[in-house]
């Protein structure tokens, strides 16, 4: 009987335990579910580990992963998948390793492109889910599905549906990776959408109308400044015959009409279009955002260099960073027309790049470049292995090269603000001039012959009166 019931109780107990080994971790599992998937769709942007963007960071497409991080998109991301189900179209790595043109991957990772690189990604990302299934299934047919940069993408099928696409891509891994809150496709190469395109062509053509060779300038007259002669029709890209000082004058400009290029409405550079450009990419670089205050709202220091740069001129601008414009005091400042001086002193008026910079103190040791500020020179040379301009104290380094450079602008970054030597005046010696008064004539002769008398005292020479 003892054995019957010691029997029966330890059934029971093992019946208790089934029970509670299934039945608990079902009921704990609901709520955490439900605290997952809220959490995924917040719209603080925190996101779990389990979502499509932390899937893409950690898996195979390291190169497209990369390019997010550079186009700063991450929060971007983040704040879609809160919203809604993302589709991912990865290019695979070799096609942004090996198969992407190199001119156009510079292009993609200069700083002043950085929004060409933003609507590039984003043209990869559709907010919602679209699965393998989700593809058409007749070769005619064609579904459109718009991307996070507002353009769209196309879905079609070839060989009888066993080939998918998305627009001209293949996709070579469909339903690669899949999450919650979203999926990825493997395709076989980069989407480009055409306003990057044409944003690449576009700077292309610049360049190569800004590398070709100037030709011999017309004489100018000293005494006014003027052309001699009437200027011969100007070959794209040659150089104004004026130096750049005239072009500042003020009053009507001296220079002659611009060489032709390939913007503006009338076929020539356009200048204020550019400076805009340099300013924006400034801004979205980071780090030069008092620089870029001081040309637009401090002075009108923007609109003149985009004057310049229409009527043909290139400069080289020299930017100190946020850091070194946070050392200069008021009273470096609130002269009249002191920050005008400041970033004079700090243009050149060539076109220079990190590369040629260097190169040049390299070969020639001190290098003096003009700038707009007359008659101030800025010195460069080598030093730790970079071009350090200025002398002194008052010395900077490239900090950043080549910030932008577009064959009219080149933006290099400096840690310091550059002032010119102290113009020290000389003091004038003060001649010693000795004075000799003049005897009178009377007294003149008493003395001539008091030494005579001496000379001649045993001849019978009389006293002279």
């Amino acid at each position: 009987m003892g054995r019957h019931v010691d029997g029966v109780s330890m059934l029971l107990f093992t019946i208790f335990l089934i029970y509670f080994s299934i039945v608990l971790p079902t009921l704990a599992l609901k709520p955490s579910t439900k605290l997952s998937s809220t959490s995924s769709i917040a719209s603080s942007g925190q996101i779990n580990s389990n979502s499509v963007l932390v899937a893409l960071l950690d898996s195979h497409y390291t190169e497209l992963a990369e390019l997010v991080e550079k186009a700063l998109l991450l929060q971007t991301l983040e704040e879609a998948v809160g919203k809604h189900n993302i589709t991912i179209f990865a290019p695979r790595n070799e096609a942004l390793e090996r198969q992407l043109d190199s001119e156009f991957k510079r292009f993609l990772l200069e700083p002043r492109n950085l929004k060409s690189l933003q609507t590039l990604i984003m043209f990869h990302v559709v907010p919602k889910r679209i699965g393998s299934e989700h593809w058409p299934s007749d070769e005619s047919a064609c579904s459109e599905h718009g991307t996070l940069w507002n353009d769209a993408v196309h879905l079609t099928v070839e060989d009888s549906g066993k080939k998918r696409l998305v627009d001209s891509a293949e996709i070579l891994r469909p339903n690669d990776v899949v999450r919650p809150d979203g999926v990825i496709h493997g395709i076989e190469r980069l989407l480009v959408p055409r306003s990057v395109e044409e944003e690449f062509n576009r700077r292309r053509s610049l360049r190569s109308i800004s590398a070709v060779i100037p030709q011999g300038a017309p004489e100018v007259d000293p005494r006014t400044h003027r052309l001699k002669k009437p200027a011969p029709p100007s070959t794209a890209g040659s150089p104004p015959a004026l130096p750049i000082y005239d072009a500042m004058a003020p009053g009507p400009s001296l220079a002659p009409a611009p060489a032709p290029g390939p913007g503006g409405p009338h076929h020539h550079f356009d200048g204020e279009s550019q400076v805009k450009d340099f300013i924006h990419t400034l801004l979205h670089y980071g780090g030069y955002n008092e620089m870029a205050d001081i040309l637009v709202n401090l002075t009108s220091l923007a609109t003149e260099m985009g004057r310049l740069v229409s009527e043909g001129y290139v400069i080289t601008v020299l930017a100190p960073n946020d850091e070194a414009m946070a050392k200069l005091t008021t009273d470096q400042l609130s002269e009249p027309g002191a920050p005008e001086q400041i970033i004079y002193y700090h243009i050149i008026p060539e076109y220079q790049t990190e590369e040629s910079m260097y190169n040049a103190v390299r070969r020639f040791g001190k290098v003096r470049y003009d700038t707009l500020r007359l008659p101030h020179k800025v010195v460069a040379q080598e030093a730790d292995g970079s071009v350090k301009f200025g002398q002194g104290d008052g010395s900077a380094y490239l900090f950043d090269p080549d910030i932008y450079t577009d064959g009219r602008i080149s933006v290099q970054g400096i840690d310091g603000v550059l002032f010119p030597p102290q113009e020290t005046k000389v003091p004038e010696k003060k001649m010693a001039v000795k004075v000799v008064n003049k005897p009178r004539r009377g007294k003149l002769m008493e003395v001539a012959c008091r030494m005579l008398g001496t000379l001649v005292q045993d001849s019978h020479f009389t006293t002279c009166r």
